[in-house]
């Protein structure tokens, strides 16, 4: 597998500097990020823990359908949501919770097998591996008729 790139281009000193994420497929270009749209409630950039959010859905979201493709179920939907909490630790700050929330339409499942993939898709999704370090990441999932 080839490596997935991510870059910034930062400029100025903490809290006043600016910074800008792309990626090499351009699905972000040089999106504004820093101190107000990360700590603050400005709403005109990104910042690292909504993009770590982005990711773990969608690496859950693919690692749940697979799952359930590879278990004999095809799903119709699935809706995922990655809440990240960042939180102040000592003089800095760390990710202390990561909220999973999957909504999924699976024709012809039942709900132990359903909690069975999900929770299997949770442990075993490559995000979520790298991610163990994150005290507390929990799944909340909800099969939909």
């Amino acid at each position: 597998m080839a490596d997935k790139i991510g870059t910034v281009h930062w400029e100025g000193a903490g809290k006043n500097g600016k910074g800008r994420i792309s990626t090499e497929t351009g699905a972000l270009k040089d999106a504004p990020y820093g101190f107000a749209t990360r700590f603050g409630d400005d709403r005109s950039g990104t910042n690292p823990e909504e993009i770590l959010g982005a990711a773990h859905a969608a690496c859950f979201a693919m690692a749940f359908s697979f799952a359930c493709d590879k278990a004999g179920f095809a799903t119709t939907t699935v809706d995922t949501q990655a809440s990240v909490r960042l939180a102040q630790q000592g003089e800095g700050f760390a990710i202390n919770r990561i909220a999973l929330t999957l909504k999924a339409t699976i024709p012809g499942i039942d709900e132990a097998r359903f909690q069975e993939l999900a929770q299997a898709a949770k442990r075993d999704c490559p995000l979520s591996k790298a991610l163990a370090s994150v005290p507390e990441i929990t799944l909340q999932a909800t099969l939909v008729s």
